[in-house]
């Protein structure tokens, strides 16, 4: 929770806007909804780097 609330403080030279994507990432890891919407993400983005065929 903390690297995202510090992630909304982007414009401190520190405290910079690329903790909110790694705070949402390691959230994911414990929030079944969450946990689900990166599984869907995984798979589509492996789909779509290597089409089958």
């Amino acid at each position: 929770m903390a690297l995202v609330l510090c992630g909304f403080l982007g414009f401190l030279p520190i405290l910079g806007f690329w903790m909110l994507p790694l705070g949402l990432l390691v959230l994911s890891h414990d929030l079944p909804i969450a946990r689900r919407l990166r599984r869907r993400l995984a798979v589509w983005w492996h789909r779509r780097r290597w089409p089958a065929g």
